[in-house]
């Protein structure tokens, strides 16, 4: 049988084809030159996370934190967190910390859909501007860091937009108009910075979102009343802001929000009875602000909190009987009020101590170990 030898074009195709492969596989060069700019602004003096980042290599292939298309070879993720169980914070033994400032160079990366560049306590500046031309963005999480500056104005042409996480940081300005836009948000996380304004009116416009994180910051004005048509909406937190008026009673009416957080406002007026005999909420905070009234005799079999708090208040009256009927309740805080009248007993209140019902007017019996 006579044996084929492969011809000197085949050997000529199969070096083609495997020289295809590597350039594929290879980071792109204009990417490699914005991740070097993009370290040139970073120091982390303790891990040596940018130590892999070498000239020599592949970015695609060696560099941490960053992965690419396997195709094109262009940067996708920029994923580089200050606290983690990766290994290389297993052997120092220590969460990281980096300082500098997210370079310009950054946009250049124009199939990046995630930048993250968490919790590494001292990156400072501002957000470029030119992020917003990254049209892939999915996810931006730069949070537990010294950011300052302003959400970028045109936020909201980063269509794919899924998270945006900008929580524990320094930033200032309002809440950008074109934010409502991004139509594909689910998880929006602004807390502990120093945002100001009003919660914008068509905030309701972000219909896939299902987390609304805008606690400990500078907001005004009252709650929005397009929020109500936020039928993916679980959690939801204002606490520790400037926002006052009344509780709306439409809030009580979500059928997926689970955790409500308008404690530390200035709230007014009652509570609605719609808050209190959901079977919906599992923690409901709306202590230290100025509402009034008695708390609403609507607790039933089907009302489940693993948290109600509505302490520091103004609230009188007597503590509903109903709560007795509950079909769970944790944690139960209604210190510093006006309430009066005998602890009903049974659950919740037998395993409550007398914290949970301190500095009111003339509450007895139960915990307290006063005679009604």
């Amino acid at each position: 049988m006579t044996k084929l030898l492969p011809s000197p074009f085949s050997s000529l195709l199969a070096v083609v084809f495997i020289s295809l492969i590597s350039i594929v596989h290879c980071c792109s060069p204009s990417d490699q030159t914005a991740l070097n700019a993009f370290k040139s602004s970073l120091s982390e003096p303790n891990l040596g996370i940018f130590n892999t980042w070498s000239e020599n290599t592949d970015c695609c292939k060696a560099w941490y934190g960053i992965s690419c298309d396997p195709d094109s070879g262009r940067v996708t993720d920029i994923s580089l967190r200050g606290e983690s169980e990766d290994a290389i914070f297993q052997k120092a033994g220590r969460s990281g910390y980096m300082t500098g400032s997210i370079d310009p160079a950054v946009c250049d990366l124009t199939a990046l859909s995630s930048l993250v560049l968490a919790d590494w306590k001292g990156i400072s500046g501002e957000i470029p501007p030119c992020i917003t031309s990254l049209a892939s963005l999915r996810v931006v999480d730069l949070a537990g860091n010294r950011i300052t500056g302003e959400i970028p104005t045109e936020i909201g042409k980063l269509t794919k937009l899924a998270v945006l996480n900008l929580a524990e940081n320094r930033m200032s300005g309002e809440i950008p108009p074109s934010l409502t836009s991004l139509a594909e948000l689910k998880h929006l996380e602004l807390t502990e910075n120093g945002i100001s304004g009003v919660i914008p009116s068509d905030f309701g416009s972000l219909k896939m979102l299902s987390r609304a994180l805008l606690g400990r910051n500078e907001l005004t004005g009252s709650i929005p009343g397009s929020i109500s048509g936020m039928k993916r909406l679980a959690d939801l937190d204002l606490s520790r802001n400037h926002i006052e008026g009344p509780i709306p009673e439409w809030m009580g009416k979500m059928n997926v929000l689970s955790v409500l957080n308008l404690d530390s406002n200035s709230l007014t007026g009652p509570i609605p009875g719609s808050i209190l005999s959901s079977s919906g909420f599992g923690v409901l905070n709306l202590s230290r602000n100025a509402l009034e009234g008695s708390i609403p005799d609507v607790f039933g079999s089907t009302t489940y909190f693993m948290s109600l708090d509505l302490s520091h208040n103004n609230l009188s009256g007597r503590i509903p009987d109903s709560l007795s009927s509950a079909k769970f309740v944790g944690h139960l805080d209604i210190s510093h009020n006006r309430l009066c009248g005998p602890i009903p007993m049974g659950s919740p209140f037998d395993h409550l101590e007398a914290s949970s019902f301190s500095d009111n007017q003339c509450l007895c019996g139960g915990p307290l170990m006063k005679t009604c």
